[in-house]
């Protein structure tokens, strides 16, 4: 069966990367102008709630997980992309862990 130690690497990352995503956009929202975060933010939330998704659906051995870590992985991206627009330190931090978490994705699936 596979399951949690199969994919441990990549649940790991997806976990690590939800925790960031929701440490941006967190902060995104003490902005001053939030309205220019709002893609961001918005990216943020979708990442985050798909890396759960992603880790929950791997740590049970779904027969769907490599497909729920690819559109993990495109979510991912779009969230890095996003976030390395901006010069916050939170953002530099959550587009290089979305990077990470995109490439443990794709090394899975």
């Amino acid at each position: 069966m596979t399951g949690y130690h199969t994919y441990k690497n990549c649940i790991d990352a997806c976990l690590k990367c939800a925790a960031i995503c929701n440490h941006c956009a967190s902060a995104c929202l003490q902005e001053d102008d939030v309205k220019m975060m709002a893609k961001c933010i918005q990216l943020d939330m979708e990442c985050a709630a798909i890396c759960y998704a992603s880790a929950q659906l791997m740590s049970i051995g779904s027969s769907k997980s490599k497909d729920i870590c690819k559109i993990c992985a495109d979510i991912c991206e779009a969230c890095a992309t996003e976030c390395s627009k901006h010069e916050t330190e939170h953002c530099k931090e959550c587009a290089e862990e979305c990077k990470q978490c995109a490439e443990a994705c794709r090394a899975m699936a």
